[in-house]
């Protein structure tokens, strides 16, 4: 009798989803080795009822992906991977570091809040990216990127926000890790760099840009700028220049502890393309800062906007974007470099 009535139990919670909601939110539990955040999975997700399962690859801390319900195109997924910043380099697919020449495809928004993360945009996929240094470990921050794959709003890609950093903050206190973390977000923008009315004049510049207010480079062309808030909390910078046919043709980048250690790792192995480089030791880390300039390349035109690279307008426009973003962060001796 007792088994009759169990059999009848679990076919009205398998008949009723019980059973698969228990079982969602059991893998959820479990999902990255236990740290994963369920703060902004549904907003992400746009789903009620998401479930996860464990995602193998050499080199990550822990990794996972959660699904959200629905099938087909309906359903959107989100890939979590974490890492040590001493562990190696990820790959070029997961990093963009090796595209600096390429457009505006590495473009990374800063998230706010008080995080060291970013909100990057490539074709159709967002992804958050949060560095946290240990405190009590020198030059040692774990990394987590957040992939999604789906619908992209304001709501999902804070939803995203919200999972990526919360989740690099539970594993960082789980493996020892003390961190400084910012506030929980409550907002992120799906805005990104790249149409024409995201360009404006140089002297407007407020942001990333506004280092080249006033110097040679408002005086040359390109005469326009393409921007993001300025945040000394980011791990990555971005400044674009644009022509007057508002095509970017030239990417200024600064970035800080382990993303300028992945960066150094892939990026310039693209030696065949036109660039400058300097360096500055920052407070926060050993790892020095990196700053970099690229002539960029149009994917739409399969031509370079700026037909011409000029090395001395580049080094005077890479001296002053550096001089002021080390500045703004307490970094020291600014190195200009001669290309690799």
């Amino acid at each position: 009798m007792c088994l009759l009535v169990l059999a009848l139990l679990g076919l009205v919670l398998y008949g009723t989803g019980t059973f698969d909601s228990w079982r969602d939110d059991r893998s959820l539990d479990r999902a990255c080795d236990g740290t994963l955040a369920q703060g902004g999975l549904q907003a992400a997700l746009h789903s009620s009822q998401p479930s996860a399962g464990e995602e193998g690859g050499s080199g990550y801390l822990t990794a996972c992906t959660v699904h959200g319900s629905g099938s087909g195109t309906q359903r959107s997924t989100l890939e979590l991977k974490l890492r040590w910043s001493t562990s190696g380099a990820p790959s070029d697919t997961l990093t963009w570091y090796n595209a600096d020449y390429n457009g505006v495809k590495p473009q990374a928004a800063p998230l706010g809040h008080g995080w060291s993360g970013v909100l990057r945009y490539d074709g159709g996929t967002y992804q958050a990216m949060v560095a946290l240094d240990c405190v009590n470990q020198k030059s040692k921050a774990l990394v987590a990127y957040g992939d999604l794959l789906g619908t992209s709003n304001s709501t999902t890609l804070t939803g995203l926000g919200r999972v990526t950093t919360e989740t690099a903050r539970e594993a960082a206190e789980k493996y020892g890790c003390q961190v400084k973390a910012g506030k929980r977000l409550t907002g992120v923008s799906p805005a990104r760099l790249g149409k024409p009315d995201t360009a404006k004049p140089l002297q407007q510049a407020q942001g990333s840009c506004v280092a080249l207010r006033g110097t040679a480079a408002e005086e040359s062309s390109p005469p326009e700028i393409m921007e993001y808030p300025a945040d000394t909390e980011a791990p990555q910078t971005n400044c674009y220049l644009v022509t007057k046919a508002q095509k970017p043709g030239y990417g200024l980048y600064a970035y800080y502890g382990a993303a300028a250690k992945d960066f150094e790792s892939v990026a310039f192995a693209h030696s065949d393309n036109d660039y400058a480089w300097a360096t500055a030791k920052c407070p926060q880390s050993t790892q020095e800062a990196v700053f970099a300039l690229y002539r960029l390349y149009d994917r739409d035109t399969d031509s370079y906007p700026v037909p011409h690279f000029s090395a001395s307008f580049a080094e005077s426009a890479l001296k002053a974007f550096a001089g002021h973003e080390a500045k703004q962060r307490g970094c020291t001796d600014v190195r200009i470099m001669s290309q690799r």
